[in-house]
Formats: structure tokens, C-alpha cells, sequence
């Protein structure tokens, strides 16, 4: 099979998982959505009431404010691969337990062996911990490092700026410098560099700002 259609298989898997009791709640499960080749992967915390819904990662208002960040950044959502630590929402929006991130982690782990990304970019405490352990992300965030056979950059969770807006300049700082940090990892790992123009937008007078809604 091809790295497509095995990741294909793996999300029908998930889908129909029950290695914990997120599975008893959930309406949909939300293995994660992006090509197999993907250069980056984003991973969340867990998906939230529309995830849960929808099942797609990042739909709500915490995707928008995502989707902005990667435009900031000159990548688009179709060129990454984004999921989350757990696949299947906590209640209430909780923070996933220890044994459901435990439970989970067989999936995340076949997912990053079939895409193999050269940047993992964990968004909240969370998922950094996976790789990370013991850090904290406040005096982490935004700076990369080699784990294993690839490069892990923490970030905050989009969610954050919406609960918190005096992250939101921590968070924009962060995401413009994930296509400089994406050519550092590529040479690291003896690929070639690729330089993307940023497209500007015709009488755009000024830089737009990002809002958080």
C-alpha cells in the first residue's frame, strides 16, 4: 500500500477504536487531517465540541485563528498534517488523563512513522510533554530541538490567545519563524532548502491583522 492508503486504513482504525473510554462519548472520532508526505506536523491537545461533531481537527475557533497563523506563516493547511494526542473528545473538554493519552498513543506513533516529518509542532503543554517531558512551555515555546530523527518545536495552543490575549504576541512571534525553523530542519536533515515567496494581496495597503475570531 502507499503511505496514502495505509494512513487511509489507519484513520478507519481509529475510527472505530475503543482502547479507552473517550470512545463511550464521542459522536465522531477525529484521527487527523493532511497528505502522507506532509513536511510538518501540528499536534493538538484533543478534539473539542465541533471536532467532535465534524470530525476534523481545529474547525472551531481555535482552527481559524490556526488557519491565520499558517497563512502568517506562508503554509497552508492542505500542505500539513494536523491531528491531536488523543482522537476522541474528553468531556467537557477536559484534559486528557494519562491512561487515555497512554491508550492513544499507538495511533499517534503510526502516524508519524508513515508520514515522517521533519518538524513536529505540539500546540499546548499536552502534546509537548510527549516529547518534552518535564518542560514548561512558557519557557519553551517557540524554540526548536532535535528529538529522535526530527526536530519538535512547542508552541502555545491556538485556544490559548483566545483565553489569554496577552499570549497572542508569543504566539504570532512563533509561527513567523516556523518557515526559517522548516529550512534549518531540512538542512539538518540533508534536504534540500526551499524558499517560498510570500504572497501579498493586491492593494493591501497595510499588513492585515490577525484576528482571533
Amino acid at each position: 500500500m502507499t503511505a496514502e492508503e495505509t494512513l487511509n486504513q489507519l484513520a478507519q482504525e481509529i475510527s472505530a477504536c475503543t482502547h479507552c473510554v473517550l470512545h463511550e462519548t464521542r459522536k465522531m472520532s477525529v484521527p487527523g487531517d493532511g497528505p502522507a508526505n506532509a513536511e510538518i506536523m501540528f499536534i493538538g491537545e484533543g478534539p473539542g465540541f465541533h471536532e467532535n461533531e465534524q470530525g476534523h481537527p481545529f474547525v472551531g475557533a481555535s482552527g481559524k485563528f490556526l488557519d491565520q497563523l499558517l497563512a502568517q506563516a506562508n503554509v497552508t493547511r492542505s500542505e500539513v498534517f494536523i491531528c491531536n494526542i488523543v482522537k476522541c473528545r474528553p468531556p467537557g473538554n477536559r484534559d486528557p488523563l494519562p491512561d487515555e493519552i497512554t491508550a492513544c498513543d499507538a495511533h499517534l506513533e503510526a502516524q508519524i512513522k508513515i508520514i515522517n516529518p521533519s518538524i513536529i509542532v505540539t500546540l499546548g503543554r499536552i502534546s509537548m510533554n510527549k516529547f518534552i517531558p518535564g518542560a514548561k512551555i512558557t519557557a519553551v515555546h517557540g524554540q526548536m530541538r532535535k528529538v529522535d530523527d526530527r526536530f519538535v518545536i512547542p508552541m502555545f495552543h491556538p485556544a490559548a490567545a483566545l483565553h489569554q490575549a496577552a499570549l497572542k504576541p508569543s504566539i504570532l512571534a512563533d509561527f513567523a519563524r516556523l518557515p526559517d525553523q522548516l529550512n534549518e530542519a531540512r538542512a539538518a536533515l540533508g534536504k534540500p532548502v526551499i524558499i517560498k515567496e510570500k504572497i501579498v494581496e493586491e492593494n493591501q495597503d497595510k499588513p492585515k491583522q490577525l484576528s482571533l475570531f
